[in-house]
């Protein structure tokens, strides 16, 4: 097993991390702010995804190229600073681009800057890796994070709007239940997810334990 000051090889592992092991959402539970404020509708649960996984792509980068030259006494600071720059950077390009999106989005696009996910990757991993292992790693948390907003957003525009990115799904007779695009249904939701998720993580491990088990005996 890896130590947590040894730089880390390039892996399948090293992607795969983070959408299924370290998931930032289903597994960690980071991020809860977005996750349960901006996940009403799927566009908006990509955008927000998209534009997280862009500060955390680019934000670690630079802390890794610079992780030796950065005092550790201010490395908190700096990581902030470094984050908050393409916070901004996202800021502007997402009001240029969509100013319904914006709106949309509103002040969660600033609180990226204090997102637990993106400065934890920043001191865990980021600080003490190479470049290549960081954007890899980066992006292998960004989708899974992405992905995670996405089967909010998803479901909750499904059954609170009966459409899909805007897209009607249903006739004009479907009822749709108003409470999931609602707060509350942010909550009902993400806890299905979690139940779902963890459930089948248990059925995995227990699956592997059987046939270790059986390996065991056959030898």
């Amino acid at each position: 097993m890896k130590l947590p000051d040894q730089e880390e090889k390039i892996t399948p592992d090293t992607f795969l991390r983070g959408l299924w092991e370290e998931n930032p959402v289903f597994v960690m539970l980071l991020g809860m702010c977005p996750v349960l404020a901006v996940t009403n509708s799927a566009i908006n649960a990509l955008a927000m995804g998209l534009a997280t996984t862009f500060v955390l792509l680019c934000s670690s980068s630079l802390v890794s190229l610079f992780r030796k030259l950065i005092p550790k006494q201010v490395r908190i600071a700096t990581y902030i600073v470094i984050i908050a720059t393409f916070v901004t950077i996202v800021d502007y390009s997402i009001q240029a681009i969509s100013l319904d999106l914006y709106n949309a989005l509103g002040a969660f696009i600033q609180l990226i800057v204090v997102n637990c996910m993106i400065l934890g990757r920043a001191e865990a991993y980021a600080s003490k890796q190479r470049l290549g292992a960081t954007i890899v790693n980066g992006l292998g948390m960004g989708v899974g994070f992405t992905i995670a907003l996405l089967c909010l957003g998803s479901v909750r525009e499904i059954l609170g709007a009966g459409s899909l990115f805007g897209f009607p799904l249903f006739a004009e007779n479907f009822q749709p239940w108003v409470v999931m695009i609602l707060p509350p249904g942010g909550f009902f939701v993400l806890g299905g997810w979690l139940l779902l998720f963890n459930g089948y993580r248990q059925y995995r491990e227990r699956k592997l334990m059987e046939q270790q088990g059986a390996s065991a005996r056959g030898s």
